[in-house]
């Protein structure tokens, strides 16, 4: 089934599969071949006469004449599937055994090759629309009338190809084999027995020479090469490049006397109690226990901060070797998105489009795009980008431009015309520009018509009614958009694979969101390309960097340290983002700092996308063990060190031969209970089973590209895993709506490491929420996310012991993604009472002596001294560094609190509840969004800390003013941590005040309101000023 020969939509539990031609247009393409040699995996040739060439006149059995005529030189001149011996044909030398034939080379007209040609094509159609026959048992038997198509598919090289357009060859019934619960391997299919018969002369030696071309395996050194390039070939790939000493031991250094100082800070404050503040006082206290605690487990992970620094060009050199088959490992690249109508069709357009245009060989790509809202709008705009990546991409890597994404591209406000020397740039960017531009208008056009949802439902072109119109109940899609033989471009080279993916939905199905997507994508890949490592982005995240890719090989294939990486993972970075980024959403001081530290322990936690993973590691695979270190051990007759020698038991059945047959009976009950794991583990599909104990990627043996694609319907069904380890164990992991941290969290668990990667050009660029409410309820949902994770048996606090595999260091860091959301309480707390002690002229702390204040002192110069000391050996500006401590005061008073109260009341009384925001339109160009107000409950708790602090600060003032000059010395105490607060929700008051040139009524009403309580204040109608006190009796008397 050819590429763009239509949307392939089926359901395994209700046994229907569908092919619905017609929906594209025709677009002409390079005509091709149609066959490919089994053997060695080129195109099988044609004749000098321009047909077809056929080897084997009895069965068909596509082979090219170079392995032809090998086998009949070298081999057994036998065909290796009808094993009947190969005759002459024309053009080819005589062999031994060629004197009994007789002397006829012309034999084309033997078979009517075009004929059959369109015969096999009918019937694989035919298959496609019919029922299908596997799964159901003996249920086979009553299919029997169905199409009947080969099962002798090609053996798929690593390269992660799987020929959508190769044809299907001879008429033989369907294998059933594919619902057989076969383990490890899968059985033969009809007409592969050439692949069991290992024994057959020279097999062993073909194989080696294919996988050679396909890059599945190392060639040998050449002596006679450049020694020089030989040995910077096997150089590392990466290394590590330690924090320079003079900067980091400082840091730690600071670390360890704030830690000491801390704790005679808490002992003073927890000895010397406020008797006339109590409450106040011991809640001040509980919070800087808090607070303390907080600091350590966000501290000490970053002990061991480190930089890393790959060569791209000794990658190259080991595995792009010139004259040699590429041998880097394929990739498949996941991107996800669910409403079109809030993730716009042109930016998932973009992140696609940048995918096709990296700089990674064609062939070892396949994009997997996953529709789960089932849109048709997301349909019809990926078929349009398919159609324009036939432009786009031969211009990117012909002019080497980045970004790849056409929109950054053409709106970069730089000078394009820097490097370029080719005469033809200026007038093909031009052209290119304009063709970019009628793209845009037919992605709006495809939009502006999805804006009203016809009452019939959306129909195709050609008459079919979308599947999916009802978004919750529909079959599984899947649509080749470009690949092995529909993906050329304008200049006719060859483009990566680009599939549609939308899994099945039914109602009474538990469909896990993204993460339930993201298992999906993985199995409909490794039923169709099944590359060793996965790269997922969202759709707003398109490729920055065109070597990103390659930058993550240089860890993962690297033989020294790659076996051992579950995932690389990149740094998020963003546009359209203000200069001041108000609202810390660059999250600079986590990316930079935090994930640095983390790199040097076992690895960075794993952040949702801009992520490259091995494929095995999440299967739920160990990573391989090292060698171990010889064992000391001692002989009996001297005390000397180590363990000493055990001596092997004997058993008194070893003599009859009893334990050799009873170890062969559990051999045989440990095969069978190793099957049954399997199916538990992965489901019931013989392919994809098999396709994960391929470490090294690639296809496994299968009857026809049409019953891949059948398979593939399969294991995107709704029901596919149930009963199985999907979700607990294995893939994207189902719990919580932060399933990123869960998942890497389980892989480090096992034993895996990471690896943080930060070019130097940034990999990946996405879009952030500049605005203050929707950036506060993203906040709030990975909040949200962390509180889930705590209350589950996943909590980092107990679950992952076993083993010992998880670093104490890295499980600090995991335990305070979970319990970072709780600070938020103490935090509230400790921001409302300043506000308080000016109210109530007291004071959290007593009057200290000069000894006492020296604690409060060092202290705080011990926070300012770590601060600084952090942005020295990271890099990161002090301007980034204030925003993040703004927006951590920010978030923890308001999503933080709002996630602490929505996850336990989800966890205690069910209740799920949701906080909606309802936005206004914004007319700026230039960061519009960043001034539109959106008002939602989130806003609620800043705006009360903010009011009764200025509140406060008035009282605390205008008290002062009236009891004279010896109430200003305690009052600056109270002043200053209330300045603190209102200097921390600056940029949220900036946020509520809207747009600089105009005042919204709110502003209005807070000015209203505090002018009538200064007002009030300064006539003295304040219940918080001391009454004037009257003359002392004892002193003069009554008659004074």
């Amino acid at each position: 089934m050819e590429a763009s020969a239509g949307l392939v939509a089926g359901s395994h539990n209700r046994n229907e599969l569908v092919v619905i031609h017609g929906h594209e247009e025709h677009k002409p393409l390079k005509n091709l071949d149609g066959q490919v040699c089994e053997i060695c995996g080129d195109g099988v040739g044609l004749t000098v006469d321009g047909d077809l060439f056929v080897a084997c006149n009895e069965c068909g059995f596509p082979v090219c004449r170079p392995c032809y005529e090998y086998e009949r030189r070298e081999g057994s001149q036998l065909c290796p599937q009808c094993k009947t011996r190969y005759k002459r044909l024309r053009g080819s030398p005589r062999v031994e055994g060629d004197e009994d034939e007789e002397d006829v080379d012309d034999i084309e007209h033997e078979f009517n090759i075009e004929d059959e040609q369109n015969k096999q094509k009918h019937l694989a159609e035919a298959m496609l629309h019919g029922k299908m026959s596997y799964g159901r048992g003996h249920e086979d038997e009553e299919n029997s009338h169905f199409p009947q198509v080969i099962a002798g598919g090609r053996s798929r090289p690593v390269s992660g190809e799987f020929p959508i357009g190769s044809q299907v060859h001879g008429e033989q019934i369907l294998s059933s084999t594919l619902h057989k619960r076969v383990h490890p391997y899968p059985v033969s299919e009809p007409g592969s027995a050439r692949w069991d018969d290992k024994k057959e002369e020279g097999w062993k030696e073909r194989m080696d020479d294919w996988k050679l071309q396909q890059g599945n395996l190392g060639p040998e050194m050449d002596d006679s090469n450049d020694p020089d390039m030989i040995d910077e070939a096997r150089q590392p790939l990466s290394r590590k490049v330690p924090i320079a000493s003079s900067k980091v031991n400082p840091y730690r250094m600071v670390i360890g006397a704030r830690l000491v100082i801390l704790a005679f800070f808490l002992r003073y404050r927890i000895l010397n109690p406020v008797h006339d503040a109590f409450g106040l006082w011991l809640t001040s206290v509980i919070c800087e226990i808090w607070f303390a605690f907080s600091w350590i487990l966000d501290q000490f992970p970053k002990w061991f901060p480190i930089d890393r620094e790959t060569y791209l060009d000794r990658l190259s050199l080991r595995y792009e070797r010139e004259g040699e088959p590429n041998m880097l490992a394929p990739a498949d690249i996941f991107v996800s998105t669910v409403d079109p109508m809030k993730e716009p069709p042109l930016v998932t357009a973009n992140t696609v489009l940048s995918i096709l245009a990296m700089d990674y060989p064609v062939d070892k790509i396949s994009c997997y795009i996953s529709d789960d809202g089932a849109s048709m709008l997301t349909f019809e705009s990926l078929s349009e980008t398919a159609e324009f990546a036939r432009k786009w991409v031969p211009f990117c890597k012909k002019f080497s431009i980045e970004p790849r994404a056409p929109e950054m591209y053409f709106s970069e406000k730089i000078d394009y015309l820097k490097d370029k020397v080719q005469p033809t740039f200026v007038k093909e960017r031009r052209a290119m520009k304009r063709e970019y531009e009628e793209f845009k208008v037919r992605i709006n056009a495809l939009v502006a018509k999805a804006m009203k949802v016809p009452t019939e439902g959306w129909i195709m072109q050609d008459g079919t009614p979308w599947p999916g119109n009802n978004t919750k109940d529909h079959p599984g899609m899947i649509q080749v958009f470009l690949g092995h033989s529909g993906g050329l471009d304008a200049e006719g080279n060859e483009l990566p694979r680009l599939v549609y993916v939308s899994r099945e939905k039914r109602p009474g199905f538990q469909h896990h969101k993204k993460a339930g997507a993201m298992n999906a994508l993985i199995r409909v890949s490794a039923v169709l390309t099944n590359a060793p490592f996965m790269l997922n982005l969202d759709c707003d995240h398109y490729i920055n960097n065109s070597k990103a890719v390659r930058e993550a090989m240089c860890f993962l294939m690297d033989p020294q340290i790659g076996k051992k990486v579950c995932y690389v993972q990149f740094p998020q970075r963003f546009d359209g983002i203000d200069r001041h980024d108000r609202y810390a959403n660059r999250n600079t001081v986590f990316f930079d700092i935090n994930m640095k530290g983390l790199d040097g322990i076992q690895g960075p936690v794993y952040v949702g996308t801009g992520c490259v993973f091995r494929r095995q590691a999440l299967y739920g695979y160990n990573p391989p063990k090292g060698p171990k270190r010889p064992k000391m051990v001692s002989c009996d007759c001297c005390p000397c060190f180590g363990r000493r020698k055990k001596l092997p038991k004997y058993s008194k059945h070893d003599g009859n031969g009893e334990v050799a047959n009873l170890q062969g009976i559990d051999e045989d009950k440990e095969i069978l209970l190793s099957q049954m794991n399997f199916e538990k583990k992965f489901g019931q599909s013989a392919i994809f089973v098999t396709s994960t104990l391929m470490e090294q990627g690639g296809v496994p043996p299968s009857s026809s590209p049409a019953a891949l694609l059948k398979e593939a319907i399969h294991v995107i069904s709704c029901g596919y895993e149930d009963k199985t380890e999907w979700g607990t164990e294995l893939g994207w992991i189902y719990g919580s709506i932060t399933e990123d941290i869960l998942t890497g969290f389980k892989m480090h668990c096992r034993g895996w490491r990471s690896i943080y990667c930060m070019p130097k050009r940034p990999a990946f660029k996405g879009t952030a929420p500049i605005n203050l409410s929707d950036r506060l309820n993203q906040v709030l949902r990975w909040a949200l996310g962390s509180i889930e994770i705590f209350f589950s048996h996943h909590c980092p606090a107990w679950y992952g012991y076993k083993g010992g595999k998880l670093r104490w260091l890295e499980r600090l860091s995991y335990v305070n993604t979970t319990v970072y959301p709780f600070t938020s309480v103490p935090l509230l707390a400790y921001c409302i009472l300043p506000a308080i002690c000016l109210l109530t002229d007291k004071f959290i702390m007593p009057p200290i002596s000069t000894s006492a204040s020296l604690f409060f002192i060092a202290l705080f110069l011990s926070i300012y001294a770590t601060g600084i000391l952090e942005l020295r050996w990271s890099g990161v500006s002090i301007e980034e560094w204030w925003r993040n401590e703004q927006f951590w005061v920010i978030g923890g008073v308001s999503a933080h609190l709002f996630a602490v109260v929505q996850g336990l009341l989800k966890v205690l009384a069910g209740i799920d509840t949701n906080f909606t925001v309802t936005a206004k339109s914004s007319d700026d160009e230039d960061f519009g969004e960043l001034y539109a107000f959106k008002w939602t409950t989130l806003l609620i708790p800043p705006t009360t800390i903010l009011i009764i602090n200025i509140v406060g600060v008035v009282a605390g003032i205008s008290d002062a003013i009236n009891n004279g000059y010896q109430s200003w010395g305690p009052l600056f105490g109270k002043l200053f941590f209330s300045f603190w607060v209102i200097l921390h929700l600056y940029p949220f008051l900036k946020g509520l005040m809207g747009r600089q040139n105009r005042t919204p009524t709110i502003v209005v009403i807070w000015s209203v309101l505090l002018a009538s309580i200064f007002s009030l204040l300064w006539v003295r109608i304040d219940p918080f000023v001391l009454k004037t006190k009257g003359p002392d009796t004892k002193q003069c008397g009554i008659n004074c």
